[in-house]
């Protein structure tokens, strides 16, 4: 059976204590199998990010989640996770021959130059929409609902939003399939809640098989 695409995707911040963090996503992934999570922690050595990445596994794959590994090919095969690329770094078209058959590939998507290389590609994250709460020191203009609207139109992947993303918010974003978050959900008061909030405002047509 070919996998689903998930309507939220929580991104980790390893900032926050490891006990707090893997707790609220624990709880995040109650809300059901349309709540991803993304390892991100370009802080970490490559031993502290695999360690992470196999507790995070664990998790997911225990309640049927998908996991994403932020930019560690590598990892993702040791760990049976997808992957997803960051902005400057390998195109889908680099790295889909090397996916076993079955798994994700996700990409970011900033403006319109990594809107073509994200061809391939079953994911898109288009940011900033919003300036985004968990990097007050964001530079990047955000791109707005018009920008996002427009990038997202471009894409031949369905696209979720990222950056200061609410459920109010989403629920007025035109063209988006879902919104990925972090603090949104990982400092919210009931996790479970704050995604199933995210989720109820997010339009269920990313819910497809893969073709």
């Amino acid at each position: 059976m070919a996998p689903t695409l998930p309507r939220l995707v929580v991104i980790t911040d390893w900032r926050l204590p490891r006990g707090r963090l893997l707790e609220a996503l624990s709880r995040a992934l109650d809300a059901g199998p349309d709540v991803a999570v993304q390892h991100r922690h370009p802080e970490a050595t490559s031993r502290m990010f695999l360690e992470e990445a196999r507790v995070l596994a664990a998790l997911c794959h225990a309640r049927g989640n998908p996991l994403f590994i932020n930019g560690r090919l590598d990892v993702a095969l040791l760990v049976d996770a997808h992957l997803h690329l960051p902005a400057h770094g390998l195109l889908p078209s680099q790295v889909r021959p090397r996916l076993p058959e079955g798994r994700l590939l996700s990409v970011a998507v900033h403006d319109e130059a990594e809107a073509l290389d994200a061809r391939g590609a079953d994911l898109a994250l288009v940011s900033p929409v919003h300036a985004p709460g968990s990097k007050p020191g964001d530079a990047r203009r955000p791109l707005g609902p018009e920008g996002f609207r427009a990038l997202a139109g471009r894409l031949e992947c369905p696209a979720l939003a990222l950056g200061g993303m609410t459920d109010e918010r989403a629920r007025a974003l035109e063209g988006a399939a879902g919104v990925a978050v972090i603090s949104a959900v990982l400092e919210a008061e009931d996790p479970a809640h704050a995604a199933r909030t995210l989720l109820a405002a997010c339009p269920p047509r990313a819910m497809l098989p893969v073709p």
